[in-house]
């Protein structure tokens, strides 16, 4: 007697999320290797960190899609706040498996808002030399970040800076807050 079993097409199995993690030191030589690679295409450490911004935005441009359509169900962030609590967390977990240490508001600026993270996982990999010694190399998640948002329609420009650990300043363009104002006000 023969057992017939119904053969299950590729199409018809649901997506995976995939293996979220991945080794630490594989990732460590990676994104060594593209460190490399932008610092032999530069001469300076503005245009090194330039370099690593507009790499980390080309993958926050794809981050995008991907984790409202896994996180959220096609729903996108329409405030401010909510949007940067989701880049904390969501986002945080889902490329370095914990959220970020800290989210602030500046106290004399209404555009521009800190995340601090104390130990970023892409300096962690790099030994700065003497003469590059204001190269922070987390201008890789900057691009990330501003990506994030610009894909959201929050326009802004984002920063890495040495303080308490690795700041991502982020400066929104007047029109978000504007939005925001008008927002509140209903």
């Amino acid at each position: 007697m023969a057992s017939t079993k119904s053969k299950i097409n590729i199409l018809d199995k649901p997506l995976s999320k995939g293996k979220s993690e991945i080794n630490i030191s594989t990732f460590g030589l990676l994104f060594c290797e593209i460190v490399q690679y932008c610092q032999n295409r530069v001469y300076t450490v503005p245009e090194l960190q330039g370099k690593l911004s507009d790499l980390g935005y080309h993958v926050g441009q794809r981050m995008v899609d991907l984790l409202f359509v896994r996180e959220r169900n096609f729903k996108r962030e329409t405030k401010l706040l909510n949007m940067l609590v989701f880049i904390k967390s969501v986002m945080w977990r889902a490329v370095f498996g914990k959220e970020a240490d800290k989210l602030e508001h500046a106290n004399d600026d209404e555009k521009t808002y800190y995340l601090i993270e104390n130990e970023t996982i892409v300096n962690k990999f790099i030994s700065v030399p003497k003469d590059k010694g204001t190269l922070n190399c987390a201008a890789f998640i900057a691009g990330m970040i501003e990506a994030v948002l610009v894909g959201c329609n929050f326009p802004a420009k984002v920063t890495a800076h040495w303080h308490k650990g690795t700041t991502f300043m982020i400066k929104f363009e007047e029109s978000v807050i504007a939005r925001e104002k008008t927002a509140e006000g209903r």
